[in-house]
């Protein structure tokens, strides 16, 4: 593994990979006002959102949550779910905790995307 985290922007925000070993990855992922991810579901891996900064829009399978900053929430393998920043001013910074057996791209199967990334 290289020295220096590893460090994405994407249309929503930005991700820095913080850490990861066998059977876990640790992001810190910024959410720009106004912007969500796509609403997608994993198979092979778990995650847990604990929020630092802001308040986070939660779907998880259809229901609307409010994460705030201090919170957090579990989102099992197979649940359909999105992140979104509702606030017009402040930045939502998170940090989220994966676990399983895969951490590939190719294991979001995306339900929704504001950016035109559905297969």
């Amino acid at each position: 593994m290289e020295n220096s985290p590893k460090f994405d922007q994407r249309p929503w925000g930005s991700f820095t990979v913080l850490d990861e070993g066998d059977g876990f990855k640790v992001k810190r992922i910024e959410v720009l006002t106004n912007k969500r991810l796509s609403y997608q579901k994993h198979a092979r891996r778990s995650e847990h959102w604990f929020v630092v900064r802001g308040t986070a829009k939660v779907t998880l399978d259809g229901k609307e949550f409010l994460v705030k900053n201090g919170e957090a929430i579990d989102i099992a393998v197979g649940t359909a779910h999105r992140v979104e920043n509702p606030d017009a001013e402040e930045l939502l910074v998170f940090i989220e905790t994966q676990t399983g057996d895969y951490f590939g791209e190719d294991d979001i199967v995306r339900l929704e995307d504001d950016f035109g990334r559905i297969d």
